[in-house]
């Protein structure tokens, strides 16, 4: 997928895939005005043809397999 180049306002827990409505980690931002918002299953699987109809795609699925910080990591 085509990763959005402009600084995008980040997806959160509130925003919900339009196929599913788990946690969104894609914004398709639509050639012909509009967004969809897909989790990372529906972004996939409907990849091809979203490429076909996007402007932008905002991809943050690298906070699927992110290791998040815990408290003892910034200590030494």
């Amino acid at each position: 997928m085509t990763t959005v180049l402009t600084p995008a306002t980040p997806l959160t827990a509130a925003d919900r895939c339009d196929r599913c409505n788990a946690q969104a980690y894609l914004r398709v931002v639509l050639v012909s005005g509009g967004e969809l918002l897909f989790c990372g299953h529906h972004g996939r699987k409907f990849e091809p043809e979203l490429k076909k109809i996007a402007a932008e795609i905002q991809d943050e699925t690298e906070k699927l397999t992110a290791t998040p910080a815990t408290a003892g990591d910034d200590e030494r």
